[in-house]
């Protein structure tokens, strides 16, 4: 169990945008039961493709669904793709907005409150954040995704044993879907356990269709454990020159917050 601090904290909040990309990103198959959850791509092309974007793309994107969602608020497909690209670009606040109103005028659509409760979590309100997936959930036809965003959550909330046990259920509905395995693998960064978080990264990685996120995770793990050099290999595999400058940025902004990683593991260790 994670005691409060203030570092640690702070770390959770800075985790959960990443760990719930993965888990809502991927779009639903058409053959998919009609009663089933969807959680759906909330952009054209996927939110992987939104994270693959320069700044100038972001803003471009950013400025143009604005525009249509100023013209028709209520439009859910056009909010729920503000909301994200929003997210996307850091505007956390304006996104949460944005799906706080969405949420209101469809209250029963599921797709909806996974959104929101995303949107939620990215701004640090976990357990609004959590009530909103579980509402999402369907227990006869449970949603891997979903399970693995109720997992994200619970492990920003300093409960990694119910976490782990989630993505494990995922697991058994999807298995080897990377973005789980990057959630596990993340779930045990924040515990301190940087070898077993590596290893189920490297199993992500190695997943064929694994995407960016997932290597930026790894990197991570690997630059965490000193070895910076091979990190920020990973960090610019198969990506273009932009693509890889805004990869390596993120892991050095992160490994920047080494101190507060290294105390939070001295912390648990010694608990």
């Amino acid at each position: 169990m994670f005691t409060h601090h203030p570092a640690r904290q702070g770390l959770r909040i800075g985790v959960a945008t990443l760990l719930l990309a993965a888990a809502l990103a991927g779009c639903a198959s058409q053959g998919r039961r009609a009663d089933a959850v969807t959680t759906g791509s909330v952009t054209p092309g996927g939110e992987s493709t939104v994270a693959s974007m320069s700044a100038r793309e972001l803003e471009a994107a950013t400025a143009s669904l604005g525009k249509l969602y100023s013209r028709n608020p209520q439009d859910r497909g056009t909010a729920l793709r503000y909301a994200n690209i929003l997210q996307m670009s850091g505007r956390v606040d304006q996104s949460l907005a944005v799906m706080r109103k969405l949420a209101i005028a469809y209250p029963e659509d599921r797709e909806v409150l996974a959104a929101y409760g995303k949107a939620l979590a990215a701004a640090g309100e976990l357990e609004p954040a959590l009530d909103a997936v579980r509402r999402a959930q369907t227990p006869e036809y449970p949603d891997w995704r979903l399970l693995s965003a109720e997992g994200a959550i619970l492990d920003q909330l300093g409960e990694p044993e119910q976490a782990r046990a989630l993505y494990r259920r995922a697991l058994d509905l999807q298995p080897d879907e990377p973005s789980v395995l990057s959630n596990l693998g993340m779930s045990y960064v924040l515990t301190g356990d940087l070898k077993k978080a590596e290893e189920h990264m490297r199993q992500a990685a190695a997943v064929p269709g694994a995407d960016s996120r997932v290597r930026q995770n790894l990197a991570l793990v690997v630059g965490l454990q000193g070895r910076f050099a091979e990190a920020e290999k990973i960090a610019r595999r198969e990506l273009s020159p932009a693509q890889a400058e805004a990869n390596v940025a993120y892991l050095r902004a992160m490994l920047a917050q080494g101190d507060s990683w290294a105390q939070i593991a001295r912390e648990d260790g010694g608990a």
